[in-house]
């Protein structure tokens, strides 16, 4: 194996001398020399002792691939314009200080314990130096520039501003040390008009030039060279590896030592970029290194692309990749090529995010899938603001959050997103690699506690988008009012509740009994049981019952839950209903445990709410904006005849209460409230009996609005006044959902504006589109 550097001692002398001439700089990355006052007279210390101070490290210059603009050590004067021979990659400290205490010849620019900026110059006390019992440390005297060192009244404690005051206090100055002439010019004024007798001067300075002197003229530095040929990732490594300053060095900031070598100046270039980003809170926590790594994606996969036109064997063309080395071996010209192109891809994730309800960067499951998103948005142009690829990117990013794919080391799969997508855009069989091994399991919403998860991010962000209401105003949380009314993710069930009713904390803390509320609400609700406060919000923001059970179902609560405050039926009905969300975000199931215990309470409150009960007080309340009753599904009743007419004015409640915000059809009751029951349908399904109705009504949802809108249906049947009826829960839609009638494949929309159902279409349809999903 070819070795890739040298060892070897050299004298402190030719080390300094090195960076004076300019031989010696350092390479642009490395940050500003920061020694305080003591570090430099320990430092000092050491070497009069003979004692090791660590070993150097250089690199020798010259080679093409490894460029860094070079710079001299601080306090180097006249050296700018020259190439060096090496560059110092560790060592700075000690180096520099070094050279502005031996070698510079002005006082040195340092720091006191509490941080103040000072200058100093440095000496010898040559008496405390010779003393076995001293410390050597107290024997290195720092004084300020004008050499005067005074207590607070202003009087002078210790005078060293003229060559004949540092004789008389037999203080040798550490600024000649180095320097022949200097140190023989001042050992014979001291030998001559020092104080005491010439004898004992002569003895004093003989052991002094001997223990102290020498120590400095003899010093031997270890110097670790790396050869020339050293690739750059090799030298950044091992620069972090040894970097004694304990702070790791960004790719940005070694990017931008590279490039200036070629007079750009990448950290100005940033800057402007940034502060196009710092317009758009979604992206806070986006830094110059994901810039970085989304520029890198866009060449390295332009680089594959060109190679694949020439040689068709993929095995040996270049990798998509942005690891640190491929960051490091970005060239200018590819940055300058893709920076912009990525610029305006990473604005245009701002109204995707949003689109998904994330408005803040604290509301990003992972601020590292902006990435690839970005990268993938700016290859597909165009095409990606088209509804069938946004509708694949919205999958592939929520099977990210929800697979939770995105919490470790990322390069990787960045890799193989980017392409992937590309792929997936062209051939929507080949599903990304993300979103194929994502899997999520539904006993995780039992721990999802605090917004330091993605998972419960994203299932802020859904709720949100499903057209959850502010439950004072009312109206549909967007961006506006997410700001405005300082809506936050909230306890549904109070912790205090909780604790008085001896359910477990955890339940209580997790995500299935929280939801977006405002910060005006959330004081209302307090420590209270739900039927209160409900009670509460009802009375002082002049809410009719009706009405606040609309906004609870915007936020998939069953209002009659908590109402009657059961815990246990509100959480098995949420879970089932973020389950479902889940699914319909990722498109594909979750996974379930077979005896269902991922749902803790499900046996329980089955048994705990009777749904013939809870119908019957829906009855009772008679038709709402969430409440319809329908006296059949398919029955004629005055024919006695199944009729398409019939069945499609059920589909329609159904797609009006997903445009809406939720809502139950009540099948098998009259618009009167009389329970007539749906055993008139059943002769006209499979097996005459309630699966076949519920078969048929299932597959006529999806072929009409499609089978996520099938998928989100929670029909519950129930025996009133000894008849068969029918209760079909919608939650809201995360979408616009279109309907088909059976006659007419010319999709329609319908919503509910008041207690009916109505179709909406031109001006009236755009119009609550834009306020029902603002950011759609």
């Amino acid at each position: 194996m070819d070795k890739k550097f040298t060892s070897d001692e050299v004298p402190l002398a030719q080390l300094l001398g090195q960076a004076d001439s300019g031989a010696l700089q350092l390479p642009d990355f490395q940050r500003g020399w920061v020694w305080d006052d003591y570090g430099i007279r320990s430092l000092l210390a050491s070497i009069s002792l003979s004692y090791p101070i660590g070993a150097v490290m250089t690199l020798q210059t010259g080679n093409p691939e490894v460029k860094f603009r070079p710079r001299p050590l601080e306090g180097v004067e006249g050296t700018q314009q020259k190439e060096p021979d090496l560059l110092l990659l560790d060592g700075q400290q000690r180096a520099t200080s070094l050279y502005l205490v031996l070698k510079s010849g002005r006082p040195v620019p340092t720091r006191d314990a509490r941080n103040k900026k000072m200058e100093r110059l440095y000496y010898v006390d040559i008496r405390a130096a010779l003393d076995p019992a001293a410390d050597r440390e107290d024997a290195i005297v720092s004084v300020p520039a004008d050499g005067q060192v005074k207590n607070f009244r202003g009087e002078v404690q210790l005078d060293l501003s003229t060559r004949d005051a540092e004789i008389a206090k037999e203080h040798f100055p550490l600024a000649a040390v180095l320097d022949y002439t200097e140190t023989m010019a001042w050992q014979l004024k001291y030998l001559s008009e020092g104080p005491g007798e010439s004898s004992d001067r002569l003895a004093t300075w003989m052991a002094f030039n001997e223990g102290i002197i020498n120590a400095f003229v003899q010093y031997q530095v270890p110097v670790i060279e790396l050869i020339k040929a050293t690739p750059k990732e090799a030298v950044c490594q091992v620069f972090e590896k040894v970097n004694t300053g304990g702070v790791s060095l960004t790719v940005f900031e070694l990017l931008t030592a590279t490039y200036a070598a070629d007079d750009f100046n990448l950290r100005d270039d940033w800057a402007d970029r940034e502060s196009r980003f710092d317009q758009h809170g979604v992206l806070g926590r986006f830094r110059e290194t994901d810039f970085l790594q989304v520029v890198t994606l866009l060449a390295t996969l332009a680089r594959r692309e060109a190679f694949l036109v020439k040689n068709s064997d993929a095995a040996v063309a270049p990798a998509v990749s942005c690891k640190r080395k491929d960051v490091l071996r970005l060239a200018l010209e590819d940055y300058q090529q893709w920076a912009d192109i990525a610029t305006k891809a990473i604005e245009r994730v701002v109204p995707f995010l949003h689109s998904e309800h994330i408005f803040t960067s604290n509301d990003v499951p992972y601020p590292t899938q902006i990435v690839p998103l970005a990268a993938a948005i700016a290859r597909l142009e165009s095409d990606a603001d088209s509804f069938g690829v946004r509708e694949l990117l919205r999958r592939w990013l929520w099977c990210g959050v929800f697979g939770e794919m995105y919490g470790g080391s990322t390069e990787t799969r960045f890799a193989f997103d980017l392409p992937d997508i590309l792929t997936w855009v062209e051939d929507p069989e080949a599903e990304p690699r993300t979103v194929r091994e994502a899997q999520f399991q539904a006993a995780r919403l039992l721990s999802l506690r605090t917004r330091g998860s993605a998972a419960y991010k994203g299932l802020y962000a859904l709720q949100m988008k499903r057209g959850g209401r502010d439950f004072r105003t009312g109206t549909t949380i967007d961006i506006h009012a997410h700001a405005d009314d300082a809506i936050d993710i909230h306890h549904i069930f109070p912790q205090k509740w909780g604790s008085k009713n001896n359910v477990d904390a955890r339940l209580i803390d997790s995500v299935v009994n929280k939801s977006a509320i405002d910060a005006h609400t959330n004081r209302r609700i307090g420590g209270n049981a739900p039927s209160a406060y409900l009670a509460s919000i009802e009375k002082s923001d002049k809410i009719s019952e009706a009405e606040l059970d609309a906004i609870l179902r915007s936020h998939d609560i069953a209002p009659h839950h908590l109402r009657d405050d059961n815990f246990p039926a509100f959480f098995t009905h949420r879970f089932e209903r973020l389950v479902k969300q889940i699914e319909e975000a990722m498109g594909k199931p979750v996974n379930r445990a077979s005896d269902g215990s991922d749902n803790p309470f499900a046996a329980q409150a089955a048994g705990s709410s009777d749904p013939a009960a809870v119908i019957a007080e829906m009855i009772q309340q008679g038709e709402t904006k969430v409440i319809e009753f329908k006296s059949t599904g398919r029955l004629n009743t005055f024919t006695g005849d199944k009729d398409p007419a019939i069945e499609w004015s059920l589909l329609k409640t159904i797609a009006a209460f997903a445009n809406a915000y939720g809502g139950s059809a009540i099948v098998g009751v009259a618009d009167d409230g009389t329970v007539v029951g749906i055993e008139g349908d059943l002769p006209f399904v499979h097996k005459h009996d309630l699966d076949g109705w519920m078969l048929w009504f299932t597959k006529a949802v999806a072929d009409s609005m499609g089978k996520l809108t099938a998928a989100d249906l929670d029909i519950q049947p129930a025996t009133i006044e000894d008849k068969l009826v029918l209760k079909i829960d919608v939650g809201p839609a995360a979408k616009p959902v279109f309907a088909k009638s059976p006659k007419d494949p010319k999709p329609v929309f319908m919503t509910r504006l008041g207690n009916a159902t109505h179709e909406l279409s031109g001006q009236e349809l755009l119009d609550y589109l834009q306020q029902r999903w603002p950011t759609a």
